[in-house]
């Protein structure tokens, strides 16, 4: 018996894990409840949950979306995780981090004085987060395949081009998809990219 850990995004729910059990037959799904929102701290969540699954079960699968797939790449998953799944997976936090900043007229000198700003869309900037994200590069050979909607707004094309070449991802791109996979055509799409890959 294998078994398949799904990491949601942002505001999702470990509960989301429930679509993907018809999908992946054979196997236990399981949602990741995790407790912490730092790629340090949800990383060793994942690493813990992946290893554990590990002592029972053959095979295990990541499935991840959108920061769930960020924090999966700081999980040290390497020979612990057989694949990984990313959906509209957020993979250059950096450019993001500093792209909210410029959005928020924060400076890095104002934010390393002050620590944590919280701007007025919502999004608070971290310090300690972005000299994290500075200081640990991703290190990932996990084989990996990615679905990118068309339309997100969060990470770019060439973005995500850049990483599926950088670590031998295989890369679906939906044109009318967008960050969150959520309308029927989409999910349908999903449903049948997952039914592809797991075919082969």
């Amino acid at each position: 018996m294998n078994a398949v850990l799904y990491v949601h995004g942002k505001g999702g729910a470990a509960a989301e894990a429930e679509h993907y059990v018809p999908l992946f037959h054979g196997c236990e799904v399981f949602g990741l409840d995790y407790k912490t929102f730092t790629p340090w701290e949800t990383g060793k969540e994942i690493n813990d949950a992946v290893k554990d699954l590990r002592k029972s079960y053959g095979k295990v699968t990541v499935v991840a979306n959108s920061i769930g797939s960020y924090f999966s790449l700081h999980a040290d998953l390497d020979g612990a995780a057989d694949e990984a799944f990313f959906i509209s997976p957020v993979v250059d936090m950096e450019k993001l981090i500093t792209s909210m900043m410029r959005a928020a007229k924060v400076s890095e000198e104002e934010l390393g004085k002050k620590g944590r700003i919280t701007t007025d869309f919502g999004e608070d900037l971290s310090w300690e987060y972005l000299r994290y994200v500075r200081e640990n590069p991703v290190r990932w050979s996990v084989p990996t395949h990615v679905l990118y909607g068309g339309k997100d707004g969060i990470t770019s094309l060439s973005d995500i081009k850049a990483f599926a070449e950088k670590y031998g991802a295989d890369l679906t791109v939906m044109e009318n998809g967008e960050h969150w996979f959520h309308e029927r055509e989409q999910l349908s799409f999903l449903d049948e990219w997952i039914k592809r890959i797991l075919s082969k």
